[in-house]
């Protein structure tokens, strides 16, 4: 049944996307925060008891509303598997950022290319030259498309396998929002924020991910270049400050044979996004590479196909084995 559930949503999801300004965001925007705002009062256990209000809780409430469902009618239970993954997965939730920003790079709009990559990831990229803006978009998409399908699809099977059914998909999607959230309030916002509440959300988040982000890599790897994708993964994951990251995108640069990481081209004193090193002068792309990027061509406008490509084949090939799990539980 986890089969159809996965399919059913994600056409479900094709043919009516969720808008990014749904009542659901709006719920898990002021759930977090009135848990924080009632529950943290600055104490590391207090912490731990946010996260578990936030992320657990609704997790828990999930697992026992889909075990009672199960009880009563199959059919019941499937309808409720597919409602929860049209709201936790699915590429239209982040597609249209994508989107926006190769239509703006293809008229030549870099400039509104720029505000749009701004906007999406709250960073600032009013100087970036055209192959860094490529680069960006690159890199977030396939963590985008990392965190709103292929972890939520892990931890969907994963759980669903116990018979808790959607409650893998709300704890893995619950866990990467607080830790967003977190990070986002205290980043952007200058609100203040408990030290420990945003660091143990970020932590629990990173033990969750641990497993799906090798699976997304191993997949990635499999229906790409498989030797230069594993090499760039050996090579250049600790190029990111955070190892799951560094492991889907090294992974993904191999694949599909694009320079990520550091700068994609040669630019004196750049600080490099997401890795916390610096470009120094460098005359060759070897030079580049060494100072914190990965092996492969500079980010072109091709690379954006090749990444929606790369993306689409790694959604078949767990679809396929999911379809041959299941297979092999109803043979069983």
């Amino acid at each position: 049944m986890s089969f159809f559930a996965v399919l059913f949503a994600l056409l479900a999801e094709q043919l009516k996307p969720l808008s990014n300004l749904n009542p659901i965001h709006h719920g898990l925007t002021g759930w977090t925060r009135w848990a924080g705002r009632n529950f943290d009062a600055g104490a590391d256990v207090h912490a731990r008891v946010v996260w578990g209000i936030t992320v657990i809780a609704p997790a828990l409430l999930v697992a026992v509303l889909y075990v009672l469902t199960n009880r009563y009618s199959t059919v019941l239970a499937l309808l409720l598997d597919v409602a929860v993954l049209y709201l936790t997965l699915g590429f239209r939730q982040f597609s249209h950022h994508y989107t926006d920003i190769r239509d703006a790079l293809e008229q030549g709009r870099e400039d509104r290319a720029r505000e749009l990559l701004a906007h999406w990831q709250n960073v600032d990229a009013s100087e970036l030259p055209r192959t860094e803006i490529l680069r960006h978009v690159i890199e977030y998409s396939l963590l985008a498309a990392h965190r709103h399908v292929f972890g939520v699809f892990f931890w969907f099977v994963a759980l669903s396998s116990f018979g808790l059914g959607p409650a893998g998909a709300v704890l893995y999607r619950m866990a990467e929002f607080a830790s967003r959230y977190w990070s986002y309030k205290s980043r952007v916002t200058g609100a203040p924020t408990h030290d420990r509440l945003m660091g143990l959300s970020l932590w629990l988040f990173h033990l969750l991910d641990h497993v799906p982000a090798r699976l997304t890599a191993f997949g990635f790897a499999v229906v790409g270049n498989f030797e230069d994708a594993v090499e760039t993964w050996r090579r250049h994951a600790v190029l990111w400050n955070h190892p799951n990251e560094g492991t889907i995108l090294s992974a993904a640069s191999g694949a599909i044979g694009v320079r990520l990481g550091g700068q994609a081209a040669p630019s004196a004193g750049a600080t490099l996004a997401g890795t916390g090193h610096t470009v120094i002068d460098g005359d060759t792309a070897d030079a580049t590479e060494a100072e914190g990027s990965t092996t492969g061509a500079v980010p072109q406008m091709a690379h954006l196909r090749s990444v929606v490509g790369l993306v689409w084949r790694s959604v078949v090939l767990w679809m396929l084995l999911l379809a041959l799990l299941s297979l092999a539980n109803l043979i069983g």
